[in-house]
Parts: C-alpha cells; structure tokens; sequence
C-alpha cells in the first residue's frame, strides 16, 4: 500500500498553474520536523508535493506561506531528461486530501482559544497532565 500522511508547514505559497482543459495543479513544498534531531544535522525535511483538480483549488483558496498543513496522499516517482540531456529522477506526494493543521486563532497571543482547556502547568514530570475532577465526563455523548 502506497500511503503516507505529512505534517509541516508550506515553504512558500502554492504555485498554481491551469492546463488548457480546465484542470488545476499545485506545487508546494512541506516542512516536515523530524523526530530525532541530531546535532549538526537539518532539523527538518523539505518534501516536494504535488494536488490536482478540486483539492489544489482549495490549496490555492486557504494556504499560504508558514500555514501548517496536514496532507493525506501517496509517493509517486518519475523522471525526464533536462536540458543537458541527463536524466533526472523525482520523487512527490501526491495530496489527494488535504486538511488545516491548526486553526486560524492557534497564533492568538491573549489565550482566548485555549480557555477550556487545563493550564498545562498542571503536567507531571513524566509528560502527561493531570485531569481535574469531571472534565472528563463533558461534551462526550457515550456517557
């Protein structure tokens, strides 16, 4: 199964182009962190992606620049020959779902957006926080 989802953010702004048939492409690149850093070494991965049709209209329409990005699609390689006659290998992902990887107010200063949720001064030393008594119970229809 050829399947991969990223998370990052737009290195720059889409770049959309239209073929003469109507159909929409964009091209943009995810900066995806990586998990493990090593000293000396880039703290991220730069990953060529590629949306077509409705999916790269939306990409056009909402993301921008520093946006954070969750995309859903597959690693398609190819290759042509430049200019100079060399061949030249390629390797993208192919967005067939895209989705906002945080919301418009996730850059909000005076905390608005987070007031339901625990100060996470509350976390234990082990990363997880602990839950005040009854919030686990709220907003949840299985109860």
């Amino acid at each position: 199964m050829n399947r991969v989802i990223l998370i990052g953010r737009l290195t720059r702004d889409p770049e959309v182009r239209y073929s003469d048939n109507g159909h929409t492409v964009a091209r943009f690149a995810i900066a995806v962190d990586r998990r493990f850093k090593k000293e000396n070494e880039q703290n991220a991965d730069f990953i060529n992606t590629v949306a077509f049709g409705k999916t790269a209209e939306f990409i056009e329409k909402y993301f921008f620049q520093g946006n954070k990005i969750v995309v859903e699609g597959r690693i398609q390689t190819g290759s042509y020959t430049n200019q100079d006659g060399q061949k030249v290998y390629t390797t993208d992902v192919v967005a067939e779902q895209v989705e906002f990887g945080e919301s418009k107010n996730s850059n909000n200063t005076n905390g608005s957006a987070n007031e339901s949720r625990p100060a996470p001064s509350s976390a234990i030393g082990d990363g997880f926080m602990n839950i005040p008594d009854g919030v686990e119970d709220e907003g949840l229809p299985f109860n």
